[in-house]
């Protein structure tokens, strides 16, 4: 089984621990070796010096055959002298001894120290004795010249007895014992102040780092408010106070470049939010990484859902998938224009989509920016149609001027009758041009003031308003037969400007009447309906018309267009008219609507916000 890591205090105590045991063990086994040693060097220099001593005496006693006299000195002199005394014949027998009756001692030629002494050399051996049941050392020296008053050197002689001293060493094994025992108390003591030092002195080193450790996962978990120094204390080693002082730099410097990229992230982000184009981060998988606002509304869905998913399953146009995958593959940025379906119409986007570089410089994905010309190609087309119908509605009259001018001045005016005629024609078409032009710059002021906010509100009763517009128009529908009935309470207050709200209204009403036939009725009603959210008030301008196709109908606001053209200009219209209304009531803060069927009539629908009431 594989041990996992272990803690800094765990590598080190066991490990000093196990070193002072060895080396304590050590010094006793050799302080107790070496008093041993001593202590049988001494003892063996004695029993040695002894024998000296008692070898002369002995010998002669030996030589005599005067063996009771020699037995009693053994036993005299080893009392004396507390050592026992052996002397043994070069056959083995033992001839006397301090400690025994030799006539029951064995043979003694195969002893150890007795085998070496019948050699002429000094014998000495340490054993247990069976004879007197304790451990003894053996010292034998050699007897010459016994039976022959020579000495060895000059008769040749070999050895004819042993004299043996020995002493007990049971006082020695006790006092080793004791020794022994004494160095373990000691050692033991030793061991455990030493274990507690070093135990002392692990803590001191592991404990810091321990905190350091809790502290570098503070780091890493972007904490950085804590600092080291204070963990590792006065008395940590200059290692680790080091070390402290780096971490706590490190983690400054960490925490300044994480506030700066936080910094700059957060601006990217608000950048990257707030863009009017929609923008798109897809990686190499072709994964979206991230997507803004603008891109989410876009492709109708919510940013976190998408993130991570295919670009596939955000983007369904095969063409643009296809300019990304090129860019993917090839790198080279691609600049293009796609139509992308919609539920109410087609959106036209102008696409850029570019390579994105890792921190190697190589392509990390691709950007896909994409921002919606819809509005300014439809405004495009507003422009071109309203240059062409301007062109056109002032080339008209002025076409029309021109022809009857040039007419009368080829030779009609000797005719008073035609010329009058062609000059009623001209002045109806400068009537007409002038119009035209007046409306444009009605227009014109009214989208401007608009902008800049000069078109004053004031809070006022609409009724006055209401039947002020119809009686400007009173006239006119005489004229045609026609009946205009209002319909309005007296007490309804709105904000507004009374002058454009009535212009706004004569537009509806003559409108009105220039599409009835006779005998018909155009009525204004105004009424009010109220929500949760406050009132609104609407004015209905209702005539019974021949109505308008539902083809035209979205765009019978815009300048110039006209629903039935050649009827338009027969009865007078300029085609601004209603894009004059609309532009009064969108200042005003409200919107027209319209509601027609052919054949059965047209209502124009003004909705203003209502007074609050106190």
């Amino acid at each position: 089984m594989k041990m996992g890591p272990r803690k800094l205090l765990w590598q080190m105590f066991p490990v000093n621990v196990v070193i002072i045991l060895l080396a304590i063990l050590a010094v006793s086994w050799f302080s107790t070796s070496t008093f041993q040693e001593f202590y049988f060097a001494d003892v063996t220099a004695d029993l040695e010096a002894r024998a000296s001593l008692l070898k002369s005496r002995i010998k002669d006693l030996v030589r005599g055959n005067r063996l009771e006299e020699l037995r009693r000195y053994c036993v005299f002199a080893g009392r004396e002298s507390a050592t026992r005394i052996t002397v043994i014949l070069a056959n083995g027998r033992v001839l006397a001894d301090s400690k025994e009756n030799p006539d029951i001692m064995d043979n003694h030629r195969h002893r150890p120290e007795i085998e070496k002494a019948l050699l002429g050399e000094k014998g000495v051996s340490r054993r247990f004795s069976h004879t007197l049941d304790e451990n003894l050392i053996y010292v034998a020296v050699p007897l010459y010249g016994i039976l022959s008053p020579k000495s060895p050197e000059s008769a040749g002689l070999t050895v004819e007895a042993v004299l043996r001293t020995s002493v007990s060493v049971s006082s020695l094994d006790r006092t080793l014992e004791r020794m022994r025992l004494r160095i373990g108390l000691v050692s033991f003591g030793v061991i455990f102040f030493a274990a507690l030092i070093t135990l002392l002195i692990s803590r001191s080193i592991s404990r810091p780092l321990e905190q350091m450790t809790r502290k570098a996962e503070q780091f890493a978990r972007g904490d950085f408010s804590t600092r080291m120094m204070p963990v590792a204390g006065k008395t940590a080693s200059l290692e680790v106070m080091k070390l402290s002082t780096s971490m706590d730099r490190m983690a400054q410097l960490l925490d300044e470049k994480i506030r700066e990229i936080e910094t700059h992230r957060n601006r990217l982000e608000t950048v990257f939010s707030s863009m009017v184009e929609a923008v798109v981060a897809i990686d190499r998988q072709e994964r979206v990484m991230s997507i803004n606002d603008e891109a989410a509304r876009l492709f109708g869905v919510k940013k976190e859902r998408v993130v991570g998913r295919l670009v596939q399953e955000l983007v369904r146009n095969n063409h643009l998938l296809q300019q990304i995958t090129g860019v993917l593959e090839n790198g080279v940025p691609v600049e293009d224009e796609i139509t992308l379906p919609g539920s109410f119409r087609d959106r036209c986007l102008q696409i850029h989509v570019v390579t994105l570089q890792d921190m190697d410089g190589e392509g990390g994905g691709v950007l896909l920016v994409m921002n919606d010309v819809s509005k300014l190609k439809r405004l495009e087309g507003i422009r071109r149609d309203f240059v062409a119908n301007v062109s056109h509605e002032l080339r008209t009259p002025t076409t029309s001027i021109r022809g009857y001018v040039e007419t009368v001045l080829d030779g009609a005016l000797d005719d008073q009758k035609e010329a009058r005629r062609f000059l009623e024609i001209v002045l109806h078409q400068a009537v007409r041009l002038s119009t035209i032009i007046d409306d444009l710059l009605l227009l014109s002021r009214i989208e401007e003031d608009s902008n800049r906010g000069n078109i004053q509100l004031v809070e006022g009763l609409l009724k006055p308003v209401i039947l002020s517009a119809g009686k400007s128009c009173q006239h006119k529908a005489e004229e045609a037969s026609i009946t205009i009935v209002t319909e309005c309470t007296g007490d309804l207050r709105v904000m507004m400007n009374n002058t454009l709200l009535e212009q706004a209204l004569v537009n509806l009403l003559v409108n009105g009447i220039s599409y009835s036939p006779e005998g018909s009725t155009v009525m204004i009603k105004v009424s009010e309906e109220k929500n949760c959210g406050g009132s609104q008030v609407k004015i209905c301008v209702k005539d019974e018309g021949c109505g308008i196709a539902g083809e035209h109908l979205p765009r019978l606001f815009e300048r110039f267009y006209r629903s039935d053209k050649a009827r338009s200009r027969d009865l007078g219209g300029t085609g601004l008219g209603l894009a004059i209304v609309k532009h009064i009531v969108q200042a005003h803060g409200g919107n027209v609507e319209v509601r027609s069927e052919e054949g059965a009539g047209s209502e124009f629908i003004i909705i203003l916000q209502g007074l609050e009431e106190v």
